[in-house]
């Protein structure tokens, strides 16, 4: 089928919302930059797998990979002395299409020098109010959901109580009796019975992740347990996950390492750490807050779509 799933209606209303953000970041003396889309680097993350090319099968030549986020490359913008800065952009996941995924998608990141994650945070709801005309969010520590929502302590509970959990919520398979990572075990609740329930009337920014999900975000120093980084969900979908940078390089590849033998041993392939990004944060990353953004799925809400095909003209297997 040849034609768009976006209506024309749609395509004027989501070039509305584009002009909204970058009239947003405009008004804030933010500077909107653009980065490569294929890069030698790529994430090691365990849940996130990138689309990679060979430029030139004739010659040896290093593989490149498909971002799936403009972060590394615009961090390394803030290390040479960038200041505020945006992007607006394609990034690239390989992985199943659905209601609320397709492998291509735009997304929106921005990075905030010399504030944290909770300054940045403000700024998120700012935003959202000011595309969605929404109320203002809800702002609430993980721990804290997880209480509210299924009266357990994710960061003392144990793995047994977790799995006991999952049952009691009819999450079935086979896999959670011989689950030790209790990271999966709380995104699965997380995803299976929180997600759906919160940010229903107004956006709910969820953060304080435990320090073991901190992904490139820094560790708390008040509370060691947990990581400054947050999640924005608005009508059951995930919107944002933000997080006050991590900067310090050395720190930052034992994630790297760490994420890579996590692949071995889920029977993935290793991913090379992009070594010029280290770089750039051995050279001195300032302090700074960054977020990322689903426009995509910002758009279905702002005008009540469904599917994330009815935000976007051509589907990946339509593409």
């Amino acid at each position: 089928m040849f034609k768009p799933t976006l209506t024309w209606q749609n395509a004027k209303k989501k070039a509305e919302v584009i002009h909204q953000i970058r009239s947003f970041f405009y008004q804030r003396g933010v500077v909107e930059v653009e980065t490569p889309l294929l890069s030698q680097g790529t994430v090691t993350d365990r849940y996130i797998e990138a689309f990679s090319t060979q430029p030139n099968a004739t010659a040896p030549s290093p593989t490149y990979y498909l971002q799936t986020s403009p972060e590394f490359a615009m961090k390394r913008l803030l290390a040479a002395g960038y200041k505020d800065i945006y992007q607006l952009c394609k990034a690239f996941r390989d992985e199943e299409q659905g209601r609320y995924h397709n492998p291509e998608f735009t997304i929106l990141e921005w990075y905030r020098v010399g504030i944290d994650h909770r300054e940045l945070m403000q700024e998120v709801d700012a935003l959202l109010m000011s595309v969605l005309a929404c109320k203002s969010s809800e702002i609430i520590t993980y721990r804290n959901i997880f209480i509210k929502e299924l009266a357990i302590d994710p960061l003392t509970a144990t793995t047994e109580e977790l799995k006991r959990l999952l049952y009691e919520k009819g999450v079935e398979g086979e896999w959670i009796v011989n689950e030790i990572d209790k990271d999966i075990l709380l995104q699965v609740l997380f995803s299976e019975c929180i997600e759906k329930n919160i940010g229903q009337d107004k956006p709910c920014i969820v953060y304080e992740f435990p320090a073991s999900q901190a992904s490139l975000a820094k560790i708390c120093q008040e509370n060691p347990k947990v990581s400054e980084r947050f999640e924005v969900y608005f009508k059951g979908i995930e919107l944002a996950n933000g997080f006050h940078e991590l900067c310090d390089a050395t720190e930052q590849l034992v994630r790297f390492k760490r994420d890579n033998i996590h692949r071995v041993k889920e029977g993935k392939d290793t991913k090379p750490i992009d070594k010029r990004f280290i770089e750039a944060l051995e050279s001195g990353l300032p302090n700074c807050s960054g977020v990322a953004l689903g426009i995509d799925r910002l758009l279905m809400i702002a005008l009540g779509l469904n599917h994330i095909e009815k935000s976007i003209c051509f589907m990946f297997d339509n593409a």
